[in-house]
């Protein structure tokens, strides 16, 4: 009896098992919006004040109505995606709190579920792919899971794949972060190089990287837009060069370092930038901030932390 008892239940279970899946990949999925409602205008209206205001104190405003737009029609990719990118600035910037709670981190849980929501509406979106990336990364790291940490660290590179010229500056983002002597660290610095390699079309020379040849290539348009200031990001090619500095800083080769620091002073928008004094201080302050910046591991407890574990992680680049 119990011979023939063993394998019906195991085809029972079998089945059952069946039905769930078939259940759960037979779900009808969830179709982008084509329309977006007057409160996700709304939002975006108050997502971008607060973004280029550098208004850190203002994000809790600004995720309330971006969550209630979500929720209102979370079929929407865009909400979807500045919900998630309104947590990464959140977690990002946290060294301005006078006191950083332990809840912060899930910040990091919950843009990464909006940014699956926005890659899974919108597919093509390769902005949307590379930060889903990052706060998978991010995810991993707090909670050392090397499983969630690889799943980051490949979808990343399918972000890049998809458009390098911004995706490597991403990725390198995040890399900067990792120990000075480790391999993801020295990959995103190598990213690094490859952006400024793909945005002038050549190599760019690795002892005297100097930018002034290549500015009258600034665009607006294609891909290699994402090399130059815009409208989202009015400082991005100054925040490129900190942090690429920073990097090269923490890499032993403040020498280099000046000089990439110094392509910041290029861009026709240097003067308004509220962060041309860190720049300056980062050039005069190169040797010293070699050991500061290798004992820097992206937890912003540094007198003077990296760009990535600064006040002005994602503000350097977006604040007006």
């Amino acid at each position: 009896m119990k011979t023939l008892l063993a394998p019906t239940l195991a085809a029972l279970a079998f089945a059952l098992g069946g039905c769930s899946f078939l259940a759960v990949q037979t779900a009808p999925p969830k179709l982008p919006a084509t329309v977006r409602t007057p409160l996700a205008q709304q939002a975006d209206a108050v997502f971008w004040r607060t973004l280029h205001g550098g208004r850190y104190d203002g994000i809790g405003a600004a995720l309330e109505i971006q969550t209630a737009a979500y929720l209102e029609n979370p079929n929407d990719a865009v909400t979807a995606a500045r919900a998630g990118w309104l947590h990464i600035w959140r977690l990002a910037e946290s060294s301005r709190l006078a006191s950083v709670p332990a809840t912060i981190t899930n910040d990091a849980v919950m843009a990464r579920r909006y940014f699956e929501e926005a890659v899974a509406l919108a597919p093509d979106e390769a902005r949307y792919v590379g930060f889903l990336g990052s706060t998978l990364l991010a995810e991993g790291a707090i909670h050392k899971d090397e499983a969630l940490t690889r799943r980051g660290y490949y979808t990343l590179r399918d972000g890049i794949d998809a458009w390098p010229e911004f995706n490597l500056f991403t990725g390198g983002y995040v890399m900067s972060g990792q120990a000075h002597d480790s391999a993801r660290f020295r990959e995103g610095l190598a990213w690094q190089w490859r952006t400024l390699d793909l945005c002038v079309g050549e190599p760019v020379d690795r002892k005297n990287p100097d930018f002034a040849r290549y500015m009258r290539l600034a665009t607006p348009d294609g891909p290699k837009r994402a090399c130059w200031n815009s409208w989202i990001a009015p400082h991005n090619f100054e925040g490129f060069f900190l942090n690429m500095g920073d990097m090269l800083v923490k890499s032993g080769d403040w020498q280099t370092a000046q000089k990439v620091y110094a392509n910041a002073r290029h861009s026709p928008d240097f003067a308004a930038w509220k962060f041309r004094e860190v720049l300056e201080a980062r050039i005069r302050d190169a040797p010293a901030n070699v050991a500061v910046f290798t004992a820097d591991r992206g937890r912003g407890t540094s007198a003077t932390p990296m760009m990535f574990s600064s006040p002005f992680a994602c503000s350097a680049c977006h604040m007006k």
